[in-house]
């Protein structure tokens, strides 16, 4: 089981992109609202319905936490106290964490990032003071797993779906959509 965490501001594209290639790839991904509605409405006016609540969420039971970009999505991210004691818990149990585009930004506000390799969207490199910052498309450290927009979705996409089903389904993947 994967979360992608979805809050009113998300970038479209970085979120959707990420389901529709883990779900290609046979991984169980579930969308979580952290608003009070399972309705959330990305940066661009389009309207998600997640699969659960963030109330309702497991995430003991996850193998890996997902943070899509977008400015006031990324904010709301970063405000929400039980999302960042999730990451921390998973931090802390060498579980993986990815996150693209601004939402990087979350996981280094709550200390995620010191001391490791990182990426984040342009402009926003000084959010990553403690990190390691590398400008490349997508950027693995361990279990952390970062990238740096919009137009790197679908690689980034593509590196989760092979950290998760393995780079022959990836490949597959990568294939099949003709990328």
């Amino acid at each position: 089981m994967v979360y992608l965490f979805l809050a009113d501001g998300f970038e479209e594209v970085e979120a959707l992109t990420v389901v529709d290639v883990l779900r290609r790839a046979g991984v169980t991904i579930k969308t979580v609202s952290i608003m009070k509605d399972l309705t959330v409405t990305g940066v661009h006016g389009v309207a998600v319905v997640a699969d659960e609540l963030f109330e309702d969420a497991d995430c003991v039971q996850c193998e890996m936490l997902i943070l899509p970009g977008g400015g006031p999505g990324t904010e709301r991210l970063s405000a929400h106290a039980g999302l960042k004691t999730a990451l921390t818990d998973f931090a802390a149990a060498n579980k993986r964490i990815a996150a693209i585009c601004a939402a990087p930004a979350v996981l280094a506000r709550s200390g995620l990032l010191k001391g490791k390799k990182a990426t984040v969207y342009d402009g926003m490199e000084d959010e990553l003071a403690e990190a390691d910052y590398v400008k490349e498309d997508v950027v693995i450290d361990g279990k952390i797993i970062t990238s740096r927009g919009p137009g790197t979705a679908m690689p980034f996409a593509l590196t989760l779906a092979g950290l998760l089903a393995g780079d022959a389904v990836a490949g597959k993947v990568r294939s099949d959509m003709l990328f």
